[in-house]
């Protein structure tokens, strides 16, 4: 039987091997198509193929990589319209939320959580392209934690991940951050005064305009990073 202290170390490892792979898919070094050898990787994150193969069994949970027919794996190449159907999952259930929290007796204490980092003065608005969408991640998150269904939490919280790749670069443009700290402010506004219908239809905007500008962002940042590649090949 395994000890116990050594479960432990392979999980941190394949931990490790995960964080690293998936920052990699993030910053583009791995990009959609690339095939993957566990032999490579093995040799190039400094691991075992066992905590390898366990990382790359979680990114393909998690939706980044995909194995082969004839063995091996491969970046998943991007589909838009994936993430597009993934993206109408978001406006389904968000909406949703805010219908059952407009139904709610008092408004969940949640809501107020969320005002005190989205309502506050231009100067203390975050810049921070990674530190925004980790808050707009829990921003979208709190508003469906706050209708209390804790399933619904689980499959929004499973499309949060999954778009995680291509959504985080909306917040590499400062115009992009000002319109988010604008509409999140509209949004909590219009829910709080419970006019449902508009914060559903200001929500809605609001997440199908951020699936058009990543859309666009996605696509140049591809494009730079094959122009890269490009250059340092030739």
């Amino acid at each position: 039987m395994p000890h116990r202290g050594a479960e432990t170390g392979r999980q941190s490892l394949a931990d490790r091997v995960h964080d690293q792979l998936k920052g990699e898919l993030f910053d583009f070094q791995l990009m959609p198509g690339d095939r993957l050898s566990e032999n490579d990787l093995a040799a190039r994150v400094g691991a075992s193929r066992t905590p390898v193969r366990e990382a790359l069994f979680r990114l393909q949970r998690e939706g980044y990589v995909e194995t082969l027919s004839k063995g091996g794996w491969q970046v998943r190449p991007f589909d838009f319209d994936y993430f597009e159907e993934l993206y109408d999952v978001r406006i389904v259930l968000e909406n949703a939320a805010v219908r059952r929290i407009g139904e709610m007796d008092s408004a969940p204490a949640t809501l107020d959580a969320l005002r005190k980092t989205w309502l506050v003065p231009d100067s203390e608005r975050e810049t921070d392209a990674t530190t925004v969408w980790q808050l707009d991640e829990a921003f979208h998150a709190g508003l469906v934690a706050a209708a209390g269904n804790a399933e619904m939490a689980r499959i929004h919280q499973d499309v949060t991940e999954r778009i995680r790749i291509v959504r985080r670069l909306d917040f590499t443009q400062p115009e992009r951050v000002t319109a988010t700290y604008n509409e999140h402010a509209e949004i909590l506004d219009t829910l709080g005064r419970r006019r449902i219908d508009q914060t559903q239809r200001l929500l809605k905007s609001h997440i199908e305009t951020s699936r058009t500008k990543v859309r666009k962002i996605t696509l140049h940042r591809l494009y730079e990073a094959r122009a890269t590649l490009a250059g340092a090949s030739g």
